[in-house]
């Protein structure tokens, strides 16, 4: 274990530093630098090792968080790797944009400031890959059997990189013009640089993965003809349909999705010319929506000099500490205050938007209400109206699930009531052959859960396929709506 005395001589949680808000917010670089050997080593010592280590049933991988932890206090980086990546295919991933819901089941979190895991874990990533460590894992044997994945977000990768080393052929289908999903074009370079997808995507390339980039489905290649050609389909498209808000003036210039804005921006960075960018110099720009989606927009803001950032949210404001409802080791929704948010911005709560207002078909404000709870629903309070002046309105109100894309109509598959793609307990859609892991099966979600979904669903593959499986399967589909134990 590690340091047995650690969480009693190191009683302190210490985080990574953060480069300072006036020069951060001048570039795109990642907002968080690397911690000293001695203050990671102090805090994973300070990991107790439990008789019941919640943390596994708090992240959905089931990570061997005591053990990795143990490797870094003795300084045996190469063995944390090791114990880290046996879960985890892109713990450098996770160690950036998971919510960390290990912590919040953390056992020295009941009386002390829980361990800093998701620091430890991007930690031992990033040296791996310092250190070359990082390898490509071939496969032992090859197999005749060929496998389409498509869609190259979190859990179409993890899909495939098992696949893979099972020793399958596996193809990975995406419709934009590089791999990565959300990941090269949804998550700002100042939360993840995208040269840490880019050093990952080129070790799957040398273990044998395929990428074929600017192919969608449905249109270019039918499902029905993907089915075909391939022995099994894997369908981790995301869920990628906006939530809109139709109230009026909601067909007014300046009014978008957030994620219209966040994917044009990431091209920009990454030199692409984007004509007609939405840019927000000099703007003041309003969010609706306080999640992770929201706060990208507000570092982008800022990035881009905006006159002012306000961000709305219609319900009240997160507690600060652990509300009594959602006792240890569940996962709490506090009060968040993220990288983001330090850099300035408005956070205003109980504030319901009722109309979009402007001139000459564009937006000038919002006109907004208090928020006031009716038989349990939320409504604007009558009297309390005011307008916001708005320039720019970002709509980060989460997704609805994901996209149709034909596959109702050319593969037969079916959806389920809540609008994502049906499956059965080993992600099997009603289509002999085509599964669905990720966002696309589950609906919106974390991360981590897309990884451990689609570790599982290759699993599901090479056993549909094989006749049995030596591939972990962390999760079930069943567990969609288990976010604690």
């Amino acid at each position: 274990m590690a340091d047995p005395r650690g969480f009693l001589k190191v009683r302190e949680r210490e985080t990574q530093p953060r480069r300072p808000v006036p020069v951060r917010i001048m570039d795109w670089k990642e907002v968080y630098e690397r911690q000293q050997e001695g203050t990671l080593r102090e805090q994973a010592g300070r990991c107790m090792d439990c008789g019941v280590p919640f943390c596994h049933q708090g992240c959905p991988l089931g990570n061997l968080i005591p053990e990795w932890n143990d490797k870094v206090w003795k300084g045996r980086m190469g063995d944390a790797s090791e114990r880290l990546h046996a879960t985890n295919n892109f713990p450098e991933f996770t160690g950036r944009l998971c919510p960390a819901p290990c912590e919040s089941s953390c056992v020295l979190g009941i009386n002390q400031p829980a361990v800093t895991i998701k620091q430890i874990e991007v930690s031992i990533a990033d040296q791996a890959f310092d250190d070359g460590v990082v390898v490509p894992v071939l496969p032992q044997r090859h197999t005749d059997q060929t496998i389409a994945v498509v869609g190259s977000g979190p859990a179409g990768l993890a899909a495939a990189q098992q696949l893979t080393r099972a020793g399958h052929t596996v193809a990975v289908y995406e419709r934009d013009d590089a791999i990565g999903g959300l990941l090269r074009y949804g998550i700002p370079d100042f939360k993840m640089e995208k040269s840490v997808l880019d050093r990952r995507l080129e070790q799957m390339a040398a273990e044998g993965t395929r990428f074929r980039t600017n192919v969608e489905l449905g249109k270019d290649i039918s499902w029905d003809q993907l089915r075909r050609r391939y022995d099994a389909v894997v369908v981790a498209t995301g869920a990628t349909v906006p939530r809109d808000l139709p109230i009026p003036g909601r067909d007014l210039d300046g009014v978008h999705y957030a994620m219209d804005y966040l994917v044009q921006s990431n091209r920009a960075v990454a030199g692409e010319e984007v004509p007609e960018q939405i840019h927000a110099r000099g703007k003041h720009v309003v969010i609706l929506g306080g999640g992770d989606t929201g706060a990208d927009c507000i570092g982008t803001a800022h990035r881009h000099q905006a006159a002012s950032v306000t961000t709305l949210a219609i319900g009240l404001q997160p507690p600060s500490e652990r509300p009594a409802h959602q006792p240890w080791p569940m996962f709490p929704n506090l009060f968040e205050v993220a990288s983001a948010h330090e850099e300035g911005g408005e956070r205003t709560y109980l504030a319901s938007t009722v109309e979009f207002v402007g001139e000459d078909g564009r937006v000038t404000g919002i006109m907004v209400a208090e928020t006031e709870f009716v038989d349990g629903k939320r409504v604007p309070k009558a009297g309390t109206e005011r307008v916001i002046p708005a320039d720019l309105v970002f709509l980060a109100l989460g997704f609805t699930g994901p996209e149709p894309a034909g596959l109702a109509e050319q593969a037969g598959t079916e959806f389920d009531n809540r609008g994502n793609v049906a499956r059965d307990g080993y992600y099997m859609t009603n289509t002999p052959g085509v599964f669905a892991a990720g966002d696309a099966g589950r609906g919106q979600s974390l991360i981590v859960w897309a990884i451990a979904e689609g570790r599982a669903c290759a699993a599901a593959v090479d056993k549909y396929l094989m006749g049995e499986t030596r591939l972990p399967a962390p999760v079930a589909p069943t567990d969609h709506a288990i976010t604690m134990l």
